[in-house]
């Protein structure tokens, strides 16, 4: 704020500012304003009270996790800035870059402020990264402003790539000193885990490190870099730290979606320990739940780098033994979704855990989970237990147990799962329920018994909905295809079953010929 003499000396004075430079300043001022503010707001007290009771320490008032979080978001808002500028500087509106280098200029010396107020640990390396860049901004900034005064195309022609390069420059040393931070960060959090002996601040460091994993596979990579899955073993080895194991395997879960946190992993024989609590009856159910979320997690289908994994097929078959009982015993949907989607991923991993899950009698278990409504409560699950039912139907010995379960009932409710809410995530999961289960019956239906029981369950009359109704299978083709295979397969087995233009259609033609007839004139079979 001013006060009155200092309004009257700037009347005064009025005279001595060029009038275009004042019409720049009111139109860049709209777009400065917000981070002008900021950087005031974060100067000076708002309270009149004694300036020693005024005093705001960021790392008193907020977590290391919310000190992170803001200082992400405001790289979020550096990074889409930078790339907003090149795209104006490609259009030469030049106005636009000038205002946009002004506003990344401020946010980055807010950034900088902002970290510094909370990190008392900054190496020289750091700070001669932030005095790198706060200098290329301020060139920057003094580079499109001249730029501004002149109208010369083809002078600006020349300073464009200039222009250019100091843009590439100021990303490169953003993304330096962002990477440096977040190193920093993870080194600090991994050092607490692995230094403390106190309860509270690994639970803390814990807490936080599981924050920063969330924000994507590049802090994962940074954080399995720096020894994060080999600390997080190293607490589920200790007893003393029972109680923060469920929040440490959640936060291993996360950092093993990367190449570099897998390799850790098998580095300190991960899989073991995995298998140790699992197996461990003592271990609480949340313990185990969650210790199945990394198995799901490390043998994900959707992974490329899991052939490494040798050490998994030496504990295979007291992993799946103990995900079976989970299964079993689980009190929540949720536990449930966790160690059947563990379950669903390793029967993609290796045949021989549907062998396994023969032995163990799973089918039975899983087709009772299902019944009841409280453990396998979402299209989620219901997703899991019918890849597992997919992978097991190659075996021969599948099949009765399958039928002894009532199985095929299950199977054909399935073709009819539609998602409630709308939400895109579930219209998916549902999809793929329905896909899955068409599957199933396909490969099922080999089996004379099957073809037997799917017909009399009506299963032709849905499948042939399914393959002409567009609306019933979410314009989904995967479901189309996999509908279609169960229907010839039937066909086979109970002709009668089919009417003649059915036939003709859906049966009759080589599958392809099939599949473009039922995608190509959707509008007459509607």
């Amino acid at each position: 704020t001013r006060n009155k003499g200092e309004d009257k000396g700037l009347v005064r004075n009025m005279h001595l500012i060029q009038v275009d430079s004042v019409q720049r300043w009111m139109e860049d001022l709209k777009l400065m304003t917000d981070c002008e503010c900021m950087c005031i707001l974060q100067s000076k007290p708002i309270s009149i009270e004694k300036e020693e009771q005024n005093e705001l320490i960021l790392s008193s008032q907020y977590s290391t996790c919310d000190n992170l979080q803001l200082l992400l978001k405001r790289a979020w808002i550096i990074s889409t800035e930078l790339t907003r500028i090149a795209q104006k500087l490609e259009k030469n509106r030049w106005q636009r870059v000038h205002s946009m280098t002004v506003r990344v200029n401020c946010h980055v010396r807010s950034m900088i402020n902002e970290y510094n107020t909370f990190s008392r640990s900054s190496s020289e390396e750091m700070h001669q990264l932030e005095k790198l860049l706060v200098d290329k901004c301020s060139e920057f900034t003094a580079f499109t402003e001249r730029c501004l005064q002149t109208e010369d195309e083809e002078i600006l022609k020349s300073m464009k790539s200039c222009v250019n390069e100091t843009l590439t420059t100021v990303a490169q040393y953003f993304g330096q000193l962002i990477e440096l931070v977040l190193t920093q960060e993870a080194q600090n959090l991994l050092r607490q885990i692995e230094l403390s002996g106190s309860l509270y601040v690994t639970e803390s460091a814990i807490g936080s490190l599981f924050s920063l994993a969330q924000e994507g596979a590049h802090l994962c990579r940074i954080i399995a870099k720096e020894g994060g899955v080999v600390a997080l073993f190293k607490i589920c080895r200790q007893d003393c730290f029972r109680c923060l194991y469920p929040q440490t395997l959640r936060t291993l879960a996360s950092i093993c979606c990367v190449e570099e946190g897998m390799h850790q992993l098998e580095k300190v024989d991960g899989i073991l320990c995995l298998a140790d609590i699992l197996t461990d009856t003592s271990h609480s159910e949340a313990t185990h739940a969650e210790a199945a979320a990394v198995i799901a997690q490390i043998t994900s289908p959707h992974l490329t780098f899991t052939q490494h994994l040798s050490s998994f097929l030496e504990n295979m078959e007291e992993i799946v033994t103990a995900l079976v009982k989970l299964c079993q015993e689980a009190s929540s949907g949720e536990v449930f979704l966790l160690a059947s989607a563990a379950l669903a991923n390793i029967t993609f991993f290796d045949t021989m855990a549907c062998e396994i899950l023969l032995q163990l009698n799973a089918v039975k278990i899983l087709l009772e989970a299902c019944s009841d409504k409280h453990i396998v409560d979402t299209p989620y699950s219901r997703d899991q237990v019918v890849t597992i039912l997919a992978n097991m139907s190659v075996l021969d010995q599948c099949a009765s147990e399958i039928i002894q379960g009532n199985g095929i009932q299950l199977l054909m409710e399935m073709l009819f799962e539609r998602s409630s809410s709308g939400n895109p995530a579930e219209a998916a999961a549902c999809e793929r329920v329905q896909q899955k289960s068409a599957v199933t019956l396909a490969r099922l239906s080999r089996d004379p018994e099957v073809a037997e029981a799917a017909v009399k369950l009506s299963c032709i009359p849905r499948l042939i909905k399914l393959c002409r109704s567009p609306t019933e299978r979410n314009n989904s083709d995967s479901v189309l295809v996999a509908c279609l295979a169960a229907l010839r397969r039937l066909a086979v087995m109970s002709p009668d079953g089919l009417e003649d233009s059915d036939f003709q259609q859906l049966v009759k033609p080589r599958l392809v010929d099939s599949f473009l007839l039922c995608t190509n004139m959707e509008e007459s079979f509607v």
